[in-house]
């Protein structure tokens, strides 16, 4: 019998882990599976190009069966209920089709070795309002839902200047978290606005859109150095953004956002983007250590801390480390570190060799404010510390960063 490796989740983590299992073990002694709840793979941190319509995510996307052809994993169509941990197997949940009819009924593939990596979502701390009346970016589906309303407001817009030229019309976009998502949103939203003209909406452009950027913290960009965060500011309301900062919303209403102040942001789309925690999935696992963000808790290692054979990998993971203030931030180059760390102890595993503790290397961050700009803070071993990087070179270094995920 094969030995069977199974990944939940083919995000920026799993997609990484099935590739270096698969090259590694091949298909004659070991099964590699890959289990998804959709079918191909677009990279999280370009979901706001493809929300402002700047991307055809068409054209960059993955699909996971041609990709598990290649790298010599099994994909697997379908979303996780939970894990069986006395029989060795994962629950997988029946599969129905667009009118309710069921396809694949609930079934159990076998494990040996186990990695959770299905994720995170968007955090919304329990405020009132925020899930009924709120976008999100967290996959594709989101993405598209956003560019949708977006062109449909931008088209009632255009209508309404089409018959009268001085009307007080505009299409208003409120922004909550001012992390890198926030941020690039922001500056792609005017991008995306300046190129209507030319696809039907000629009495359209940046001029009738306003953008709220807000944030709770004293702050934009906070994982980055002071200073590039100011450059960023600065290029965001040249661009036209309102940045507001040490803002906390109440509460979320359909015309808008009500700050803790009781002062209201009126808004015809509402995007949140502020934390993130795990998706609801964690709650259904069984007995694993979950922590109030529905994060699995996993140990050095990453395996998890009720079953040495199930590890757990990016969004969905939490791990701090001794000493450490904070616990491994939610990031895409935290997930390829820890499916590199996962994938080694579980070579190590099946060699019968000690298994090594994961550690995390901040290799710095880039924001992409579209065309306009990029900014950013890199950590380079060949300068001996972090370098802030702006301009032309940060948008170089930036598209070549993507182009080497893909």
């Amino acid at each position: 019998m094969k030995t069977q490796i199974v990944v939940v989740g083919g995000g920026a983590g799993g997609l990484q882990l099935v590739r270096l299992l698969g090259a590694r073990f091949g298909r004659d002694d070991y099964d590699v599976i890959l289990v998804e709840r959709n079918h191909t793979h677009i990279w999280k941190p370009l979901l706001h190009e493809v929300a402002t319509g700047s991307l055809d995510a068409n054209l960059d996307e993955v699909g996971y069966r041609s990709h598990g052809h290649r790298w010599n994993y099994r994909f697997f169509y379908g979303s996780l209920e939970s894990v069986d941990r006395q029989a060795q197997e994962v629950v997988i949940a029946p599969i129905h089709d667009e009118d309710g009819t069921e396809l694949i009924s609930r079934h159990r593939i076998r494990y040996d070795y186990l990695v959770l990596a299905f994720g995170g979502m968007s955090n919304d701390f329990g405020i009132e309002g925020v899930k009924d009346h709120c976008l999100f970016l967290d996959n594709r589906e989101q993405a598209d839902r956003f560019r949708q309303k977006l062109l449909n407001n931008c088209l009632r817009v255009s209508r309404g200047l089409a018959a009268d030229p001085h009307a007080e019309a505009y299409v208003k976009v409120a922004i909550v978290g001012a992390g890198a998502t926030g941020v690039e949103l922001a500056a792609e939203l005017f991008n995306a606005a300046a190129g209507l003209r030319h696809y039907g909406l000629e009495v359209f452009d940046e001029a009738r859109l306003q953008v709220t950027l807000i944030e709770a913290g004293p702050r934009i960009l906070p994982a980055l150095p002071d200073g590039i965060a100011a450059s960023a500011r600065r290029e965001l309301e040249l661009l036209g953004v309102k940045v507001m900062t040490s803002t906390q919303i109440a509460r979320v209403t359909e015309q808008g956002l009500v700050t803790k102040s009781g002062d209201v942001i009126e808004a015809d789309l509402k995007l949140w983007a502020a934390g993130v925690k795990g998706t609801d999935v964690a709650e259904h696992l069984g007995d694993f250590e979950i922590t109030p963000t529905r994060q699995i808790k996993v140990l050095p290692t990453l395996q998890t801390t009720i079953d040495e054979r199930i590890f757990a990998i990016g969004d969905c993971a939490y791990y701090k480390r001794e000493g450490e203030a904070r616990p491994v931030p939610p990031r895409a180059q935290s997930a390829a570190q820890m499916a590199l760390t996962a994938y080694k102890n579980i070579v190590a595993m099946t060699t019968g060799k000690p298994l090594k503790p994961f550690t995390y290397r901040d290799y710095g961050s880039l924001v992409s404010l579209s065309r306009f700009s990029t900014v950013g803070s890199l950590m380079g071993n060949l300068v001996g510390g972090r370098m802030a990087v702006e301009g032309r070179i940060a948008r170089l270094v930036y598209l070549s960063l993507y182009r080497k995920r893909q």
